[in-house]
Order: C-alpha cells, then sequence, then structure tokens
C-alpha cells in the first residue's frame, strides 16, 4: 500500500514499487551468508614453518582454538548452539583443525601475504601476534614441518 501523501505528490505507484522492488534486491545482496561455504573466502596469508618454531597443538593451537574458537567449532555443539560455524569445521582437535586448515588460514590467520580477520567475528579476537603464530602453526602442522 503505498501512503497518500505519495499519492498526492504526483509520483506514480509504478514508480514507488520500482524503488521498494530495488531497495529488496540492494539489500538482499549486502546482508550476511549465514551459509559458510557462501562467504567469501579470505587470502591465503602465505605463512610458513620456521625451522626454528617451537608451536604445538598442545603449546598454541589447543589453547589458541579454545580460547577463540570453540564456542562455536566444537564437535559437542549442534544446532544454533553452533551460532552457524559450519558442520565438519569442528576445532576441538588437532585434526579436526587440520582438515580444514586452509580455511582457518584465510579467515583467521595473518602471514606475509594477508592479515585476515574475519574470524571469529565477536569479541574477544586474537591479536595480530596471535593470528600470526597460528598462521605458523598451520604451516608447520599442515606441511608436516613440526606441528
Amino acid at each position: 500500500m503505498v501512503h497518500p501523501r505519495i499519492l498526492r505528490s504526483g509520483v506514480s505507484v509504478r514508480v514507488v514499487a520500482s524503488l521498494v522492488a530495488a531497495l529488496a534486491i540492494a539489500l538482499s545482496a549486502s546482508s550476511c551468508s549465514s551459509d559458510p561455504e557462501e562467504e567469501e573466502a579470505g587470502t591465503p596469508t602465505g605463512s610458513t614453518c620456521p625451522p626454528s618454531s617451537t608451536l604445538t597443538y598442545d603449546s598454541f593451537a589447543k589453547p589458541f582454538m579454545e580460547k577463540y574458537c570453540t564456542g562455536c567449532h566444537s564437535s559437542a555443539l549442534s544446532g544454533a548452539a553452533r551460532h552457524s560455524a559450519p558442520a565438519g569445521h569442528d576445532f576441538d582437535s588437532e585434526a579436526g583443525i587440520l582438515a580444514v586448515g586452509e580455511h582457518v588460514d584465510e579467515h583467521a590467520a595473518a602471514g606475509p601475504n594477508a592479515v585476515n580477520t574475519s574470524m571469529p567475528p565477536l569479541d574477544p579476537r586474537p591479536t595480530e601476534a596471535e593470528r600470526r603464530q597460528l598462521g605458523e602453526w598451520l604451516a608447520c602442522a599442515m606441511h608436516g614441518d613440526g606441528g
């Protein structure tokens, strides 16, 4: 229903309908996707595993994931408790993280080619230094150079 004041202004119903349709399309195109598979991927960080790396799953990755990630990305969670985290993206084990390691790198890690900050979406959020450590640990663990 078009407001009578708009009709009295001389603007046609067709123009109003066109504007409403254009607004609806623009809003739907800019809305956040609730399907993580549709989310735009970040940039690979280009992180490498330095020979001197001391980061391990137990000393770094496990506490990092517990602090920042497993509130949503946990195999113990399902449905709404995951807050839209995709099934199979469970970071409560080293194997679970490494199964989607490239995805973790492109959304949460930092390195020479990118600083990815889309995850986690809410506080607490890792510092850039912690994100660089994540990139390093992923590079070491995924390429068999450590972990």
